[in-house]
């Protein structure tokens, strides 16, 4: 039973990385189109669990969303291609198309649904959700973006991804609203060049990996979980460099890609819009701290006994991933040379 589930899970898996090549190869947006369907009805088999109510609605409210998104995207394609001459109509069309690609990706203004469905997931579905699955919408909604439209989103998702998670106690909503956050540079990154939306991604799938990682090895899911056990200090040092890395700290590797976007923005003259997402990542820096602050100083007596026993051997390996985050200062400064 055991092989059978696995051999199953692979198989999804397979088909959820072959359905975004699917959609980013395809040179019509039909194509584009049956990918994503491939992504949908790749996903929910791995998401749902007939064991766990919280997945199985997790399954359901996820294939609802992603179907109103797709038959949007696809009726909006159909009326694209009646009325290609007509000039007046491209902006609406072009509005609608990309909100049904934000909703895929599940940006403001259509995110309730995302921390909802990742309140009922595993760690290593949250992962796949936050980073995988976003990458088939911004991919083709860099084929045809509403500039206007774009920005107002940019600046929207850069605030309620700051302001949602102030008063979270969950890890995985946390992680929610920090991934919201993260689209918005994501999104900025996809408008200045290809290349820096790739590499902005990959640094973020690689922060969000070992962080998801850390949460399943010691099967954390709320704040107070943090401050409770009585882990060993190795581990919340990793928690320290990666929640750090992920806000933008300066000396960390997730500064770097953020640094570039902001020069972007300062030659550019866009002050309002570098203020906003400087102010905004300062946020999700403060209840970061306050988060790693109290989980080292807190000492519980009451539940000492619980401990959790990691072999050494992937705390080094973790801790070593945690050190490359630490390269972001040295990468910043040969840039700058």
């Amino acid at each position: 039973m055991f092989l059978t589930f696995n051999s199953n899970k692979m198989f999804f898996m397979f088909i959820l990385f072959f359905s975004t090549l699917v959609s980013i190869s395809s040179n019509s947006w039909f194509g584009c189109w049956i990918g994503l369907e491939i992504n949908l009805l790749s996903f929910i088999p791995l998401i749902s669990n007939s064991n766990n109510i919280l997945s199985s609605e997790a399954s359901l409210k996820y294939f609802l969303v992603q179907s109103i998104a797709s038959i949007n995207l696809l009726f909006f394609i159909i009326f694209k291609m009646i009325l290609m001459k007509n000039f007046e109509m491209n902006n609406f069309i072009s509005i609608m198309i990309n909100s049904s690609l934000l909703m895929k990706m599940g940006s403001v203004p259509f995110h309730f649904w995302f921390p909802n469905i990742v309140e009922g997931l595993s760690w290593f579905n949250n992962f796949i959700l936050m980073s995988w699955q976003k990458i088939t919408p911004i991919i083709l909604l860099s084929y045809y973006f509403n500039n206007n439209l774009l920005i107002i989103i940019i600046i929207m998702n850069s605030i309620i991804g700051a302001i949602g998670g102030l008063n979270q106690t969950s890890l995985r909503k946390l992680m929610a609203f920090s991934s919201i956050n993260n689209l918005s540079w994501m999104l900025f990154s996809m408008m200045i060049s290809e290349n820096l939306w790739i590499m902005y991604m990959f640094m973020y799938m690689f922060m969000i990996s070992i962080l998801c990682f850390l949460f399943y090895l010691m099967n954390m899911f709320f704040i107070n979980q943090l401050y409770f056990i009585n882990m060993n200090y190795m581990i919340k040092l990793s928690l320290l460099i990666n929640l750090l890395s992920l806000g933008g700290l300066p000396p960390f590797i997730g500064f770097f890609p953020k640094w570039i976007i902001i020069n972007f923005l300062l030659m550019n003259n866009f002050f309002f819009m570098t203020f906003i997402l400087i102010l905004m990542s300062l946020i999700i820096l403060y209840y970061y701290i306050r988060i790693l602050y109290s989980s080292f100083m807190f000492n519980y007596l009451k539940l000492k006994w619980m401990k959790i026993f990691i072999k050494n051997k992937i705390i080094y390996f973790i801790n070593l991933l945690s050190m490359i985050s630490i390269s972001g200062m040295i990468l910043s400064t040969f840039f700058y040379l």
